[in-house]
């Protein structure tokens, strides 16, 4: 991306969002650390804009984990940039999933900078994709990361797989097995988040997702390619054609004509509409949708049983907790992450 193009697409992002409103600014690729310099730039560009305000903007990078250094480290932490790892699981996963261009796994290097990147940042978020091919690998995951320190887990489905009734029938056995890996770290003092089940314990507690935890892909969130094309969601982006999904272009003047918020912040399916657990379910994500069935508002029938599964488990870790006598405040308030901040006391192992 050029500076020129950088410094278009902050001006867009500031000129559209009230003073009062949180800004995310996110670095993604491909692989942004690749280009570490132009980061540097931008982020000054951004730091330097007459509308940024520290309080309520805040700046991320998405990175494999190939690249990392103390220059890197230093100048994250120094701007208070969040960072995030990719890394899919264990060797036999990050290596099949994850390779260099000559075919040459990337786990033992992955590996090597999250343990470095954890010594500076205690509580760096890693994400773990699972695919058709490394569902049933998912609990095996999650004690990988513990292993290495990870104690902010993200696990996040392929949405481009081909997900299948097969997959679908799997998710409540691997679900439960989450379940129990999640209350065991709880019952030895030593919590971990898990996205997939702290963020739906949190919405359970609340009574749903409120308006600004929806789908605003096209609104309240874009993503600007290299080219300055303007998209609802980086996971759209895709091959970047300027056509595909594509709502405009920075450097032309052509802005969003159009928003997918009003399509893509309520599912169509009429099951969807009188299904109970709808309140507490992600089937107003555009990006996800779009991917299973070619609409940002279908929903496919594995994601339905995604969700299902996901608000079972997390239903039955709430009924286990509360019988144990947890404090489940931090959820509410939407601050589950607290758990894995402060060192907890052991906790009763019979809430197993």
């Amino acid at each position: 991306m050029s500076l020129k193009t950088a410094e278009k697409a902050i001006d867009y992002i500031f000129a559209r969002t009230t003073e009062d409103e949180s800004v995310e600014i996110g670095f993604f690729g491909g692989e942004p650390l690749l280009e570490f310099n132009l980061i540097k730039e931008i982020t000054a560009l951004i730091q330097s804009h007459k509308s940024f305000n520290p309080n309520r903007v805040s700046i991320s990078v998405t990175t494999n984990g190939t690249i990392f250094n103390d220059e890197i480290a230093t100048f994250l932490a120094k701007n208070k940039i969040v960072l995030c790892v990719s890394c899919d699981g264990p060797p036999k996963i990050q290596d099949k999933t994850r390779k260099f261009r000559n075919g040459q796994g990337t786990s033992r290097i992955v590996e090597e900078n999250i343990r470095k990147a954890l010594l500076v940042f205690p509580l760096l978020p890693v994400n773990a994709v699972y695919s058709t091919e490394t569902l049933e690998f998912l609990p095996e995951t999650v004690d990988y990361l513990s292993s290495i320190g990870v104690r902010n887990i993200f696990l996040n489905l392929d949405i481009s797989s081909k997900w299948t009734k097969k997959h679908a029938d799997q998710l409540p056995i691997i679900f439960n097995s989450l379940c129990e890996k999640y209350l065991e770290y709880y019952s030895r003092g030593k919590p971990k988040f898990i996205n997939l089940i702290d963020n739906k314990i949190t919405v359970i507690l609340r009574g749903g997702y409120n308006p600004f935890e929806r789908c605003r892909m096209g609104t309240g969130e874009l993503a600007f390619s290299t080219t300055g094309n303007l998209y609802p969601c980086e996971r759209l982006l895709g091959s970047d054609d300027g056509v595909t999904n594509c709502i405009g272009n920075i450097n032309e003047g052509r802005f969003p004509i159009k928003t997918c918020k009003p399509i893509s912040s309520q599912a169509t399916n009429e099951e969807c509409k009188e299904c109970g657990l709808s309140d507490y379910c992600m089937n107003w994500c555009g990006c996800t949708n779009y991917y299973s069935t070619g609409s940002y508002s279908r929903v496919a029938p594995f994601m339905c049983a995604h969700e299902k599964a996901a608000i079972n488990t997390a239903y039955q870790i709430i009924q286990k907790m509360k019988d144990g006598g947890i404090d489940f405040s931090h959820h509410i308030s939407g601050t589950a992450l607290v758990n894995t901040v402060t060192e907890k006391k052991q906790l009763e192992s019979d809430i197993l």
